[in-house]
């Protein structure tokens, strides 16, 4: 993989991290108790759902 490459991939990785985070903290409080997310939790998820 070229360098240029590598950093595009790993900017658009970042982005959709930036993406599922805001989308995570936006959830309203009594959805997120109904899918047991915690709000601490949504930068673990977030890094989870992108990089796996």
């Amino acid at each position: 993989m070229s360098l240029i490459t590598h950093l595009r991939s790993a900017m658009e990785k970042r982005a959709a991290y930036r993406r599922t985070l805001n989308e995570l903290r936006g959830i309203p409080a009594h959805l997120a108790d109904d899918l047991n997310i915690h709000p601490g939790d949504a930068e673990r998820l977030a890094h989870l759902a992108v990089y796996g």
